[in-house]
């Protein structure tokens, strides 16, 4: 992370860290996204947690075939790889590029009152929550590319929900780990990213451990993390 700065020498190393909450025990979900980010500084790498099998393809395509040559650490959830709602289209693959923020394209933004930030897995749980309960009130957005953060590609998805729109930014890990600590910086220095309201957190309650070893606690936690989502 501070080889450029210390050495002037780059490295390309492409780094894929196994981090999923499901259910499996601290030690599927000990990547540390927090610490990564926490390092991220001086454009020194990309940090990344791509949801979607055609955005994980040009990720990479990216980081082989462009001229910027810094580290690449990506956060890939197992079960993403077996989830049937985690697939894209030939075309997607064929064409177009990777994308830091995804939008939603499948509420109305008149019609939308609480927008819901989100990086990786957790995205699916919510998006299963919000079908079930048939809310098309809530948008949900996913953060693509944690570092460098994607400022106006945030700004510009946001732009879309006018009105007094709630902002809540999810995440399966503690309150003490995930993006959440880095993402308060960027609100602080970065406000107009997120259209200057205010953003709350949900998560589980901050921890010593990146996990807890019960699947069943486990999934109280996660039914919690929705329940204060959705009501």
């Amino acid at each position: 992370t501070s080889g450029e700065q210390k050495w002037g020498q780059r490295s390309g190393v492409t780094l894929l860290l196994p981090h999923g909450y499901e259910g499996q025990g601290p030690d599927h979900s000990s990547a540390r996204i927090e610490r990564f980010l926490q390092m991220g500084a001086q454009d020194n790498m990309t940090v990344a947690q791509p949801t979607l099998p055609a955005n994980y393809f040009h990720l990479l395509r990216w980081q082989a075939k462009a001229n910027r040559h810094r580290p690449l650490v990506v956060f890939t959830p197992k079960s993403l790889l077996r989830h049937k709602a985690a697939t894209s289209a030939v075309s997607e693959f064929t064409s177009g590029a990777f994308k830091p923020v995804i939008g939603d394209t499948t509420v109305n933004p008149a019609e939308v009152r609480k927008v819901v930030l989100c990086s990786g897995k957790v995205y699916y749980d919510l998006a299963a929550a919000r079908d079930k309960q048939g809310r098309g009130d809530v948008a949900i957005v996913r953060i693509e590319r944690l570092y460098p953060f994607p400022i106006n590609p945030l700004a510009a998805e946001l732009a879309r929900y006018a009105g007094d729109i709630e902002l809540v930014w999810a995440q399966d890990e503690p309150a003490n780990m995930g993006p959440w600590p880095f993402l308060t910086l960027k609100m602080a220095e970065k406000p107009d990213a997120f259209g200057g309201r205010r953003i709350r957190r949900v998560s589980r309650k901050a921890n010593s451990s990146p996990a807890t070893g019960s699947h069943s606690t486990h999934d109280a936690e996660l039914q919690q993390i929705l329940g204060e989502i959705f009501g």
